[in-house]
């Protein structure tokens, strides 16, 4: 049997840009992207924009690494709307002028949004290029320019001005940054520096960038108008150890000499190399703290038994709770097993383990349903006049979750799902004490 590939090259997770092309919807990513990760020895894996992929990021499990890049403006309403003083008729010249930049796409910002804070939260490395180290900024509680031109370049004098954005020049245009010293782009670039001017060119396909820097972040270089045009987690940057946490507002993977693929400089793809790197050691260090999957317990033959009617009880009590039948009378004994095994797990003690792992507490409706469930195999007789459903509670709920923002829908999704894999986890010990019990 060939061995799981999973396992031996580590998983690259790459949200797709969705174009227009013969009036379909086409979801790509660039290829030079593609070819500096396989290059390097990992495998990228397409995160498809499409509708309901941010509540699906769980089933892309594992995640040994994270590179966002390219894309339309991030909603501003992510971000502080400090961030702007802007007329209306200054964005309506915005949105004319970067017309393909402006159309706001809030299911990429839910994915990437989601993808950036799992990566802050678990210290999987990520890599951000242009839209993605903007993407980590705003992840990280920091803000954005929703225009250069317009909220920089006009308080400054015009020879601190940069054009950031040449449409005319596409891909040949460059501009000056000041890289930091001892920082990782001064060690990729420092062959190529002048000890007196510590300067590259680097391209620029950009009208927005980073206004107000996130704490956990240093910036690497600066454009001559003070715009940051890279940063990093001093913290999380160890690629040996499997850390790297870091933004470009400029694309290394696309500064190449006039038609040919030899780059501008020998550290232009550093960031790759380092960043699939630290994936690589990040891969191993995972493998190397998961516990080998555990073995199915050998119950004995009474305490199989006993399982097999917890289960069978619970299964009733689902059918019960989802389709509000009343049971058949001569099966009500059926549920005596979930009853007993109820009476021992202590749902009031489950609720509170619930609101401490979640630092919130349970509503009344979330204790109700939980005492609900319970309810259902204690006494099935009873049950469904007690589950009653309100609808005028319903409809407000409903209303209430109808001007949800997407962000928070998919964070309440979270915390259901976090609720469940407490249980699952409780319950597992549970069965393991009572296996322990019997063994003993």
């Amino acid at each position: 049997m060939s061995p799981d590939l999973s396992v031996i090259l580590p998983r690259v997770l790459i949200v797709s840009r969705r174009s227009l092309r013969k009036n379909k919807f086409v979801d790509f990513v660039g290829e030079y992207h593609l070819d500096l990760i396989v290059g390097h020895g990992a495998v990228p894996v397409i995160v498809p924009r499409v509708s309901g992929v941010h509540l699906l990021l769980d089933s892309f499990e594992p995640i040994h690494g994270v590179l966002l890049c390219e894309g339309e403006d991030i909603d501003p309403s992510l971000y502080e709307a400090e961030t702007s003083n802007l007329s209306l008729e200054e964005l309506e010249e915005i949105r004319r002028i970067h017309a393909s930049d402006t159309a706001i796409d809030r299911e990429k910002d839910s994915i990437e949004l989601r993808l950036a804070k799992l990566c802050l939260e678990r210290n999987i490395p990520y890599l951000g290029i242009c839209r993605g180290s903007q993407v980590l900024n705003v992840a990280s509680g920091g803000t954005l320019y929703q225009d250069i031109e317009k909220e920089v370049s006009k308080k400054i004098l015009e020879s601190q001005r940069v054009k950031h954005m040449d449409y005319d020049n596409y891909d040949g245009h460059r501009h000056v940054v000041k890289v930091v010293e001892k920082t990782p782009l001064h060690d990729w670039f420092r062959d190529s520096l002048e000890e007196d001017k510590m300067e590259i060119l680097v391209n620029s396909y950009h009208h927005q960038g980073v206004n107000r820097l996130a704490q956990r972040f240093v910036p690497m270089a600066f454009a001559p108008d003070g715009l940051i045009e890279g940063f990093y987690d001093p913290d999380a940057c160890n690629p040996e150890e499997g850390k790297f946490i870091m933004g470009l507002q400029f694309h290394p993977e696309r500064m190449r000499q006039d038609g040919t693929d030899k780059f501008d400089y020998p550290g232009c793809p550093r960031a790759y190399q380092e960043f699939v790197k630290a994936v690589i050691a990040y891969q191993k260090k995972l493998n190397s703290s998961t516990t080998s999957v555990p073995r199915p317990l050998k119950l004995d033959q009474a305490t199989e038994k006993k399982r097999k009617n917890i289960i069978r009880s619970f299964f009733l009590a689902r059918n019960i709770y989802t389709t509000g039948q009343r049971m058949n009378p001569s099966k009500e004994s059926e549920l005596q097993a979930g009853a007993e095994f109820l009476e021992a797990f202590d749902l009031v003690s489950l609720m509170i383990i619930l609101s401490m792992q979640s630092n919130t507490a349970l509503s009344l409706q979330q204790e109700n349903r939980l005492k609900q469930m319970g309810a259902t195999v204690r006494n099935a007789g009873s049950y469904i006049q007690r589950l009653k459903m309100n609808e005028e509670r319903e409809d407000l709920a409903k209303n209430v979750m109808g001007k949800m923002s997407v962000e928070q829908l998919s964070d309440m999704l979270s915390f259901y799902h976090m609720m469940g894999q407490i249980c699952s986890e409780v319950l597992d010990r549970k069965l393991n004490g009572i296996v322990h019990g019997i063994g003993s």
